[in-house]
């Protein structure tokens, strides 16, 4: 099914790392180990390699053709990066971008999906400095299957046991083998990045927006089984593959392009930062002047607003999700939003944060119902994402499916 390199560092739970590539190839999975030096001090590599059926990769410099780039090879070929137990020095690494070995060398390297299962005593899983590097990591899409609580091995009973095997294993194939989910067949319409206001042939007037949080949305939906329509204004960032990618420019090709597919949607999701204001272009470009240009801005049509109060949008279809972004008072201004709007749901976040919002890969949000506010701490845009639409997924679950939908 998958390639999978599986990491293991140098701590008593290095023993459970067997199990886990046991785990592993019961689901078919082909397995890969790659054992740091301390680890070789718990676990010997020949287990690693009756298990797989696979050498085990323990030196960075071992002799042969073109074996010093081996991590290069590994890492455009596998699927998975997984890392259990990882240590707090491997975690260091990894933070700080030090590759000093083939398992370092190798994360830097891969562009695969990358799963920490840290394992450490209690204090140091504590520890600022491993809660910093914890946080660097989780903000660069790097997932965690967090450590259990119990008797540790130096005696201490408390948080920092390595994951069960079985939990790691469900993990992993739960994200390389997702389940059938409530978005499975369903259409979703996303919108995407910011909107151009031209104010002549050469100049416009636009946001910060990048697009990453509504391509993560897009990505997340489609991964879910939905199919998915994204609507994306102009952004230098690379969007997902879906199903269908409209590419507009202005406020007004969004508004056309999102109403005239809304009615065929089971969820719409306007993560655009649409222009509030547009001006009617000059044909020509406006000479430069010696006294100031005045510009005259009329309000764009609301597109959310126009979705929430449409007489097409009946028994709750499509589910409707607006973001709101906000500088003061974000909650307050959500939930005014939610109602004025008339949505389901209103993602707020605070784009006054230099760590979050637009033009960065995290994201901190409260997601917004009628009854509850969500708190979704800073991490990033992909797993702000899944919480996203696992908020809508009770919405989605009273909705039957749309006529011709696929089962």
């Amino acid at each position: 099914m998958a390639y999978i390199a599986l990491g293991v560092t140098g701590g008593i739970g290095a023993y459970k790392a067997v199990e886990i590539a046991r785990g592993l190839q019961k689901h078919r999975h082909d397995v890969v180990a790659v054992m740091t030096r301390s680890a070789r001090r718990f676990v010997a590599p020949l287990t690693f390699e009756a298990i797989t059926r696979r050498a085990v990769i323990t030196d960075q410099w071992k002799p042969g053709a073109n074996a010093d780039i081996e991590h290069i090879s590994i890492a455009s070929g596998i699927d998975l990066l997984l890392v259990a137990p990882a240590t707090a020095n491997t975690l260091g690494k990894f933070a700080h971008g030090i590759a000093d070995d083939f398992l370092s060398s190798l994360y830097l390297a891969t562009p695969a999906p990358v799963v920490l299962a840290p394992a450490m005593n209690t204090n140091m899983f504590a520890h600022p400095a491993v809660v910093a590097n914890l946080e660097t990591l989780v903000r660069r899409g790097v997932r965690i299957v967090e450590p259990g609580s119990g008797y540790l091995a130096c005696g201490w009973i408390g948080k920092g046991r390595l994951a069960e095997p079985d939990e790691v294993v469900s993990y992993v194939q739960q994200l390389l083998v997702p389940s059938p989910t409530t978005f499975t067949g369903r259409s979703v319409l996303v919108t995407a990045g910011p909107t151009y206001e031209n104010i002549d042939p050469v100049r416009y007037v636009g946001n910060r927006a990048s697009g990453r949080m509504g391509f993560a949305v897009a990505a997340e939906a489609t991964r879910r089984g939905a199919r998915v329509t994204l609507v994306a204004g102009p952004s230098s960032a690379e969007a997902p593959s879906v199903h269908e990618t409209i590419r507009v420019r202005s406020a007004a090709d969004m508004h056309e392009a999102v109403m005239t597919r809304a009615a065929a949607q089971d969820v719409v999701i306007m993560a655009a930062a649409v222009a509030d204001y547009t001006l009617e272009p000059a044909p020509q470009k406006i000479a430069k002047a010696a006294g100031p240009l005045v510009l005259t801005l009329s309000r764009t049509r609301d597109i959310l607003a126009d979705l929430g109060s449409s007489p097409a949008r009946r028994d709750g279809r499509p589910v409707l999700v607006g973001f709101a972004a906000e500088t003061h008072d974000v909650i307050e201004h959500a939930r005014a939003k939610l109602l004025r709007k008339k949505a389901d749901l209103i993602v707020a976040n605070d784009v006054s944060r230099p760590d979050a919002g637009f033009e960065v890969d995290a994201n901190a949000v409260t997601i917004v119902s009628a009854t509850d506010a969500i708190e979704v701490p800073l991490q990033s845009k992909a797993q702000v994402a899944a919480r996203i639409l696992d908020a809508v997924e009770p919405l989605l679950a009273k909705l039957p499916a749309l006529s011709g939908s696929r089962p």
